[in-house]
């Protein structure tokens, strides 16, 4: 894990991190690290590859945005609302919708508390078909 001071360095303000943080908002899904890249690159941006990977890392570590797995085990990023959430997955397509789970919330709270855990954090990623690709039959 990065000190502080190279996690502040990777947070600043810099032309490269606002050209990712842009990319991330108009992007409407999960996005790797290399699609970024390119598209970066396509509008004409001078963003190297490391930059990225480091700049979405430190966005994943201070909660910037989200972070998934595709089905071939890449990293995916997306900026996501604000309010904690969990995400429910067509394996299909890949259309994510954001969740809440207030039973999910209370289960893992008093799982923690029973046993003696503190500040603890989660993910749930449900995957299963949306209804389109159910009925293309994938």
């Amino acid at each position: 894990m990065p000190d502080i001071d190279e996690r502040s360095t990777a947070l600043r303000p810099t032309r490269q991190r606002r050209a990712i943080t842009d990319a991330l908002f108009v992007a409407t899904d999960f996005q790797s690290a290399q699609e970024i890249h390119e598209s970066l690159r396509g509008a004409g941006e001078k963003v190297g590859l490391a930059t990225v990977y480091r700049t979405l890392q430190a966005m994943a570590e201070a909660g910037e945005v989200d972070v998934r797995h595709n089905p071939a085990g890449e990293t995916t990023y997306r900026r996501c609302s604000d309010s904690h959430h969990h995400h429910l997955v067509c394996r299909g397509c890949g259309r994510t919708e954001e969740v809440t789970g207030p039973a999910v919330e209370a289960w893992a709270h008093a799982v923690a508390e029973q046993f003696g855990f503190v500040d603890v954090h989660h993910t749930v990623e449900l995957v299963g078909l949306c209804a389109a690709c159910a009925a293309a039959g994938r």
